[in-house]
C-alpha cells in the first residue's frame, strides 16, 4: 500500500495512492480518515494527484531523522573512508526534510553539493531497545530518500551537522510504500536524466533489523521518524539548475531540482 501526504486549501491530510503515476489520467488519492501511525478507514473521497491544488508533502513529517553513513563498502571506499565496526550515526533535524518537487537549496556556505540516493525507513510505532526479532514490526514502511551533502564541510568540520543538516538536505518522498521487502531492491540515482548511483540493498554492510536494534540501544524512536541506510557508489557533484531523481525500485521516484539559494 503506497500512502502519501498531501495538502490542499490549506488543508494536510494522507491518501492511499491508487493507479500508476505513467498512466494517462495519473494516479489518484483515498483519502483516509486518520493517520497512517494508528488503525485508518479510506473515505472513498478520490483526489486527482495531478490537480494542481493538490501539493505532494513529505510522506512523514519527522521528529528526527537518524542517518547512517558507510553502510555500503564501495561507496566508502569512493570516498577514501575505512568500513568501522559499529554504524557511522548521525541526525539530521525535521527542517532538513522536504518533499517531491520541492527545491534544494544550494547552501550559501559550500562549494561543493553531493548526491546521495538512499533507501529510508519510516518508523510505524515509538520503540526502544527493539530485539532483532521484532524489528520489523516497528516499521511502518519505506521512501525514497537523497541524503544531500555539503561535501567539503563534511571534510572541513569534525561534526557534520552543517554538511548534512541544512535546510532542504534531506528529500522525502513520494510516498510510504507499507508492502515492500527492502533486502534486494534497486537504487538509482540521476542527473539531468543521466545515471550516477546504481545499486541494491543487499550490498548493505549492515541490514536494516541490526540498523534498528543500535539505534534504539540510545534513543527512542517516534512515529514518523525516519531511518537513512546507507548510500550506494556513485556519489557526485550537483549545481545550480540540475535535476536530481532518486529511484528505488518497488516504492518510485523522488524528483528535486536544485536552485540557487536567495540568502
Amino acid at each position: 500500500m503506497r500512502i502519501a501526504r498531501f495538502s490542499l486549501d490549506g488543508t494536510v491530510g494522507f491518501g492511499v495512492v491508487e493507479g500508476e503515476p505513467s498512466s494517462p489520467e495519473g494516479p489518484v488519492l483515498d483519502i483516509i480518515k486518520g493517520h497512517p501511525f494508528a488503525e485508518f478507514e479510506r473515505t472513498g473521497q478520490k483526489l486527482p494527484m495531478r490537480d494542481e491544488k493538490v501539493r505532494i508533502l513529505p510522506p512523514t513529517l519527522p521528529n528526527k531523522v537518524v542517518a547512517i553513513g558507510r553502510n555500503y563498502a564501495e561507496h566508502a571506499k569512493e570516498l577514501g573512508n575505512e568500513v568501522l565496526g559499529t554504524p557511522v550515526t548521525f541526525l539530521k533535524p525535521s527542517t532538513a526534510v522536504i518533499g517531491p518537487n520541492d527545491p534544494i537549496g544550494y547552501p550559501s556556505f559550500s562549494q561543493e553539493l553531493h548526491h546521495e540516493a538512499e533507501l529510508a525507513v519510516v518508523i510505524g510505532r515509538l520503540c526502544k531497545d527493539v530485539p532483532r526479532e521484532r524489528a520489523k514490526d516497528v516499521i511502518l514502511g519505506y521512501t525514497c530518500a537523497n541524503d544531500i551533502t555539503a561535501r567539503d564541510v563534511q571534510r572541513a568540520e569534525n561534526q557534520w551537522a552543517r554538511a548534512k543538516g541544512f535546510d532542504g538536505s534531506c528529500p522525502l518522498g513520494p510516498w510510504t510504500e507499507t508492502e515492500l521487502d527492502p533486502s534486494d531492491i534497486g537504487i538509482m540515482c540521476t542527473v539531468n536524466g543521466e545515471q550516477r548511483q546504481l545499486g541494491r540493498t543487499s550490498e548493505m554492510i549492515r541490514p536494516i533489523e541490526d540498523l534498528i536494534v543500535h539505534i534504539t540501544q540510545a534513543m527512542t524512536l517516534l512515529p514518523g521518524d525516519v531511518i537513512l541506510t546507507g548510500t550506494p557508489a556513485g556519489v557526485g557533484p550537483l549545481n545550480v539548475g540540475d535535476e536530481v531523481a532518486v529511484t528505488i525500485e518497488g516504492i518510485g521516484t523522488l524528483t528535486n531540482k536544485v536552485i540557487k539559494r536567495d540568502y
